[in-house]
């Protein structure tokens, strides 16, 4: 399997003015780009690196079988470095098909309008999952209002439910501010978060509860170390997405790929039962989510 890893010199959680005229600039060449429908030999297929980049691609091995099989192509499986490379090469055409967190697609989609979101993962019976916030057990955070003054782990900058979604819990349910109230941590992936959690590095932190149960399943975290403070409210799930500039007929082959998706060995590597149909409009609430932080999403990396 090919593991190709991108890098990307940008790092600041906000992008200069210089490099927002170069997004306007990349605006442009996509559009050029879009206009010829492109059915390429070898189709680029990235994960989101939000565990640990060898355990994506041994787990991703059945998912790249089961696509050249499907769509009777060469299949490149994909790890970037982190959330916003994978965003730039979804942006400039380096990949064609992205499983990205629900939060990285919409800052993705900031800056290729033209991406299509199709489809989205079920678990147990719902396109949703949840964030789970925990500490260590040890420690001195007990409940949500003991983090005030203290370091809170999150994992990348644009994840969703290691990120977004539990620090505007935070907010809502404790009044707690990540800009005066305790001191954000980001340790890029979730299961980094679990284990910082677990080691003591930092108190208290948040992570999919997706793959917090299974690091629990795998026994690669300790839970007699660690406590559950809370978890968040329904978040939709992880969206496949498609650029726009591929023939129709590619794009109808990837939709039945995905939405008709039946391997159980395929289905566990995304940890979902199935897909099912999205669209853009699924994921407005984290738009909203990011105007409660008072995060410009056009500004994000």
């Amino acid at each position: 399997m090919t593991l190709e890893i991108l890098k990307q010199p940008l790092r600041g959680a906000l992008r200069t003015v210089i490099a927002a005229g170069a997004i306007v600039l990349g605006f442009a060449t996509t559009f050029s780009h879009a206009q010829t429908p492109k059915d390429p030999a070898t189709l680029r297929v990235a994960l989101l690196p939000d565990e640990n980049a060898s355990t994506l691609i041994q787990n991703a091995q059945p998912l790249k079988l089961y696509l050249q099989q499907q769509l009777k192509k060469n299949i490149e499986i994909i790890v970037t470095t982190d959330y916003s490379s994978m965003i730039e090469a979804m942006r400039f055409g380096r990949i064609e098909v992205a499983y990205f967190g629900p939060f990285s697609y919409v800052l993705a989609r900031t800056r290729a309008p033209e991406i299509e979101p199709f489809a989205v993962g079920v678990e147990r019976g719902s396109p949703t999952y949840q964030s789970i916030l925990i500490a260590n057990a040890a420690g001195a955070v007990k409940t949500l209002a003991d983090v005030r003054g203290k370091p809170f782990g999150f994992g990348d900058q644009a994840s969703t439910s290691s990120h977004l979604v539990p620090r505007a819990h935070l907010l809502k349910k404790s009044g707690l501010d990540g800009e005066k109230d305790y001191k954000p941590v980001h340790l890029g992936a979730h299961d980094a978060v679990a284990r910082a959690v677990q080691a003591g590095q930092v108190p208290a932190g948040a992570l999919s509860k997706a793959i917090y149960d299974n690091l629990v399943s795998r026994n690669t975290i300790d839970t007699s170390k660690l406590v559950t403070l809370d978890v968040s409210a329904a978040i939709p799930n992880y969206p496949i997405v498609m650029r726009g500039n591929l023939t129709p007929a590619l794009k109808q082959a990837l939709r039945d790929a995905f939405l008709g998706m039946k391997d159980k060995e395929v289905l566990k590597s995304f940890r979902v039962e199935g897909f099912v149909a999205t669209d853009d409009a699924s994921y407005n609430v984290l738009r909203e989510t990011a105007q409660v932080l008072r995060l410009d999403i056009a500004k994000m990396k």
